[in-house]
């Protein structure tokens, strides 16, 4: 028989898969495998088994004896190879590699799970929803979704958790520990896995790339949420009016404008916002900081936002276009205001006259006729105005500064055309000039 291990003879086969062995007894053990007899039994749990080295290894788990102990770390293990895996951490040890990628694993299993990334095989399928997995124990953690079980509990305040991994997240929470520290800035993380994520802040790693516009990120989520952008999905949806978002963080937020929460409270002011982003907005309003510069004027702005739509005045950009009339805008928010010049749409109506209006500003400006408020004064005189610009155009009187008259030669019998200095006539000028320069020959005077 000892004959046999020397001349690798195997003359003791399966039955049912052909598997040879050297010795009669190791095939005994191996038929338990086809008929899944576990003739050793647990005592405490009834776990079975098919070896009785396995039971014991098994037994550790309710006497927590771990008699394999790691030299550096003093870490304990229940089993000898539980061991040899672990020391791989502290070597770095990883000498199982993908032949597609590249990337290297410590364990085997580990590889074979990774390899269904690329073949994206998902063997471990859930009977209650059809749900497939690349791994066994994702499928576990999958099913108690429908069975709602949440067998590890955390003994502070009580909360159930579906993983171990996810108890462990939430007592570092408690404790406030946070034991995997960044060798670069030295910010400490509670958990491996957000360390990872990052230390690509620092070395610029985006290993997550849209397959529609190629844009990459350092996060998977990160991937996801800019996917809906492409496919328009908004999965979060407000139940008072019904808006989708992308985004569950942005639901919260806009939840706000419903029960008018503003948690972020400006310390100078005291006036208060639904979201940390706004508030920092505001306070520049008090530092006056202005932190993005255009690179081609040196004008600064508060917001990298107000930036960018600056520049279009620089290259005259106008994306948002007019399906009706074809005209450009620089700004979203400017076309949806001009299409309400087709639509006739006033969404803006005084509660007093029931006058409709475009603009909300230009309802402001009317409500003055109702209730007599006149805010801007001239400081000459003391006379006050309901609108700004009628204030501008009484400071004529004051400065005898004359308007702008437009003369068009070709137009003598209707005489000259006069405008105040204010923007709305300003673009009218502007586009009588355009629309009458090929017919007729031009003189402004001031």
């Amino acid at each position: 028989m000892h004959h046999m291990v020397h001349t690798n003879e195997k003359r003791f086969v399966c039955d049912t898969c052909g598997k040879g062995f050297s010795h009669s007894s190791h095939q005994k053990i191996h038929q338990r495998v086809h008929t899944n007899e576990k003739p050793f039994v647990c005592d405490i749990c009834g776990k079975g088994f098919s070896l009785n080295g396995n039971l014991q290894i098994h037994q550790r788990v309710h006497t927590n004896e771990k008699p394999f102990v790691c030299d550096t770390c003093g870490k304990g293990f229940s089993h000898s190879s539980n061991l040899k895996l672990h020391q791989r951490v502290h070597t770095n040890e990883k000498p199982f590699v993908c032949d597609i990628c590249g990337k290297a694993f410590s364990q085997k299993s580990s590889l074979n799970t990774h390899q269904r990334v690329h073949t994206n095989e998902k063997p471990f399928v859930c009977d209650t929803c059809g749900k497939g997995f690349s791994h066994s124990s994702y499928l576990k953690l999958h099913q108690g979704v429908h069975t709602n079980e949440k067998p590890f509990v955390c003994d502070i305040c009580g909360k159930g958790f579906s993983r171990r991994s996810s108890l462990k997240k939430h007592q570092r929470f408690n404790t406030n520990e946070k034991p995997f520290v960044c060798d670069t800035c030295g910010i400490g993380f509670s958990h491996s896995s957000n360390l990872k994520v990052h230390q690509r802040v620092h070395t610029n790693e985006k290993p997550f790339v849209c397959d529609i516009c190629g844009k990459a990120f350092s996060r998977r989520s990160s991937l996801k949420i800019h996917q809906r952008v492409h496919t328009n999905e908004k999965p979060f949806v407000c139940d008072t009016c019904g808006k989708g978002f992308s985004q569950s963080h942005s639901l919260k937020i806009h939840q706000r404008v419903h029960t008018n929460e503003k948690p972020f409270v400006c310390d100078t002011c005291g006036k208060g916002f639904s979201h940390s982003s706004t508030l920092t907005f505001h306070q520049r309003v008090h530092t006056n900081e202005k932190p993005f510069v255009c690179d081609i004027c040196g004008k600064a702005f508060s917001r990298r936002s107000s930036l960018k739509l600056h520049q279009r005045v620089h290259t005259n950009e106008k994306p948002f276009v007019c399906d009706t009339c074809g005209i450009g805008f620089s700004e979203n928010r400017v076309l949806k205001v001009h299409q309400r010049v087709h639509t006739n749409e006033k969404p803006f109506v005084c509660d007093t006259c029931g006058t409709g209006f475009l603009l909300n500003s230009n309802l402001k400006i009317h409500q003055r006729v109702h209730t007599n408020e006149k805010p801007f004064v001239c400081d000459t005189c003391g006379k006050c105005f309901s609108r700004n610009h009628s204030l501008k155009i009484h400071e004529r009187v004051h400065t005898n500064k004359k308007p702008f008259v437009l003369t068009f030669a070709a137009m003598s019998s209707h005489g000259n055309i006069v405008f105040d200095n204010t923007r709305g006539s300003t673009l009218m000028r502007n586009h009588l000039f355009v629309t009458l320069a090929a017919k007729a020959s031009l003189a402004v005077t001031p």
